[in-house]
Order: structure tokens, then sequence, then C-alpha cells
């Protein structure tokens, strides 16, 4: 096993889009429609009781393009996993000490085809095909981070990585702080969670929070095709333990993006779109949930802004604050558990920080507390939706 790293190292409730381009497309998965959806300015705020008024026309949540004006733009088009990959080859080509482990991740490609092609052209010790042994190919992932290489870990789903957890807890977040500072675990933890199409209740499942808990871990969660890969760089350049959660049902997402390399901050929440009245936080798959209730809050009068807050730890307190300190209402949007979920975490960190500036107290819709069933129809229950986000701005806007 030396030798071998050697020779890599050699080389439920409670009390659409924007992007660099400021518009951004998803292809249909399945029952997903395709949605666009172009960012507006804001100014001033609302501090008080709100009544919806006339229709705010020109407040659209979203806007179609033709092809041919799509076609005409910079940049290139790209599915999420092919995004994902992108930005991986990047790094592989940039820095030898990058690498891969995981189950079929090899000549097969990774499950959804993250790492397609990629032992072809790096070769079989830098892209390494593990046995189905998650404690085993992470702890050796952390090994081989502390002798001086960039492992990405890929999970062939997040709730496999559970089994993982001693290595992720005990090792990854914690030898740079127990060793004294003498190691840094420079390791990207990856793979698809969420939940899917009738997957069943054990590939269905959202562990965002079981990793928020480990001190010395970095956890984003990516949501646009340009995002996936500006993240992905950036967890494999960061110095820190990422866990970068990608949601099953978005690796068919289709976006156009830069043809430049760029790499985002691993701390930034991104205003997707700016408004007056209320303040929406969500992340991940939920962010098209609340894209598309915008639409019809927007018909109704109202203005949301809405944040997709990417950075799940730490959270990105500067840009949620200046929000709160404009809408002064909060409803946060997400598909974690209810108990013990992000939404809990970021109510209790907004309401220390920014307590003086509500209005109303922050609701959070999250899903349901029940493993996800199989049948569609009573999956579809246990997550957000978004009528249910519509009712709930309506009730905080009174």
């Amino acid at each position: 096993m030396a030798a071998m790293l050697q020779a890599i190292g050699g080389a439920s409730p409670s009390v659409a889009f924007s992007d660099h381009y400021n518009k951004s497309s998803v292809s249909s998965i399945r029952s997903f429609p395709v949605i666009r959806s172009d960012a507006r300015s804001s100014s001033g705020s609302i501090h008080g009781s709100f009544k919806p008024g006339k229709i705010i026309t020109k407040a659209t949540a979203t806007q179609t393009e033709s092809s041919a004006s799509a076609a005409s733009k910079p940049g290139h088009e790209l599915l999420m996993f092919e995004a994902l990959r992108e930005g991986l080859e990047e790094e592989m080509d940039r820095d030898p000490r990058v690498c891969v482990f995981g189950e079929d991740v090899g000549h097969y490609g990774g499950s959804y085809k993250v790492t397609k092609g990629l032992a072809q052209k790096y070769g079989d010790l830098r892209v390494l095909d593990t046995p189905i042994a998650e404690n085993s190919f992470t702890g050796m992932a952390v090994g081989a981070a502390m002798t001086g290489l960039r492992p990405v870990v890929e999970g062939m789903n997040m709730g496999f990585l559970l089994l993982a957890f001693n290595q992720i807890s005990d090792n990854c977040g914690m030898l740079h702080y127990t060793s004294g500072g003498q190691f840094t675990i420079p390791t990207v933890i990856r793979g698809p969670g969420g939940v899917g199409r009738q997957l069943g209740a054990e590939h269905s499942q959202r562990l965002e929070s079981y990793f928020q808990s480990i001190p010395g871990i970095q956890l984003v969660a990516c949501s646009t095709v340009y995002n996936a890969k500006g993240l992905m760089k950036a967890a494999i350049r960061s110095e820190n333990p990422v866990v970068l959660f990608e949601h099953v049902l978005l690796y068919n997402l289709k976006e156009r993006i830069p043809d430049e390399e760029y790499v985002l901050s691993l701390e930034e929440a991104e205003m997707v779109r700016p408004g007056e009245h209320i303040t929406i936080l969500t992340y991940s798959r939920m962010r098209y949930h609340v894209m598309q209730a915008a639409k019809t809050l927007v018909n109704k009068g109202y203005d949301p802004e809405v944040i997709d807050i990417r950075s799940l730890k730490p959270f990105d307190l500067y840009t949620i604050g200046n929000s709160v300190k404009k809408t002064h209402r909060v409803l946060i949007v997400e598909e974690c558990m209810r108990t013990g979920g992000i939404g809990a975490s970021l109510t209790a960190a907004i309401n220390e920080n920014f307590h003086d500036y509500l209005d109303a107290p922050i609701v959070c819709l999250s899903s349901q507390d029940v493993p996800t069933p199989y049948a569609g129809t009573l999956e579809e229950w246990t997550v957000v939706q978004p009528s249910q986000i519509v009712a709930a701005v309506e009730q905080l806007c009174k």
C-alpha cells in the first residue's frame, strides 16, 4: 500500500435561477420542467406589516429563451455530472497529487459517470477502484492526505458513507487538531444524496446535518452546473476536509458555463433573486422548488429574496444578515430532516445574530421525520412542495 501511495504521489413547517450569467436552465429530469430566471435589482426595505398590492409585472420568476440565443452565448454547455467531472479533471491535470478513491470510479466511470474516462487518462493508481468497504477506503484516503496527497473520495450513495462515519469524524475532522497541527487532511468526500425518484428509504437519505456536527469539516452543497464545477475545484484546493453534497436529481441539469477557469468560495452564499418582502434561504434541490413558488408569489404581488446558502458549514452570515436586515422576515426551505436539520442550525444562528431585525418568527419548512417511502405519491408528501412555500410566505407577510 505504501508503495502504491508513493507511486501516486510521484505524480415540516413550524411556529429558475441565477448563475454566472444571471440565467440558468434546467433540463428535464423525468417530470422536472425547464425553468429559467432573471435576477433583478431591489432598493429600499419593508419594516412592519406587508400586504400584497398590484402585480409586479416586471418581476419575472421564469423566462424562456430561444435555442439560437442560448447558442450565441460564450462558454460551453454541460450537464451537472459533466461539470463535476470537468472540475475534477482540471484539478488532476493541475496537481499530480490529486487522486480518486471509490467503488466503480475507475473503468466503469462511477455510478453517475462523474469519473468516466479518468482511469484511462490517469491510470489505475490515481483513479483507484476499491472494494465495497467504505470505512477502509475512506481511512486510506485520510492516510494518503496525511502523507501529502489530495484524495477525492466518492461515495456511491451518501447513505453508504455512514459506514465510514468514524473515519470522517474521528480521523478526517480531528487529526489536524489532535496532531497539534502536524498534519493537514486535504480530502474531498463527495457523492449523491437526497430524495430521488422512488429509490427507497436507504437510498433517499438526507445526511447533511449528520456531518455538520463534526468539528473540522466543511460542508457545501452544489445546486447548479456552474457552482458544481466551481465548488469541486475549491474543495480539492482546500487544506481542510470538505464534504460536497450532490443531489441525485440534479445530475442532469444543463447550463452554459464559462470556458475560462473559475473557482468559487467555499464559504459564500449566492443571491439567486433579490427582493424586498421576505428572505427565503434554501440549498440544493429545494432551490428549484423555491423558484417555482417565486413565480406564483410574484404574480400575487410579493417580492421574495431568494438565497442559496451553498455553504452549510460555516454559514455565510454576512450575506444572510444583510438580507434579514432588509426584509425582516425569514423562511427556510430544506430537504433535510426537521429534527436537528440544517434549518434548525440556521434558525439558531439567525436568532442569535439578527433577532432585533426580525418582525416575525422564523419559519422552517423541512422534510418529515420519517423514512422516505417507496411509493411515489407518499414520497412527494415527505418533501416540501412549492404550494407549501407559497402558503408560508403569505402567512409570514400578513
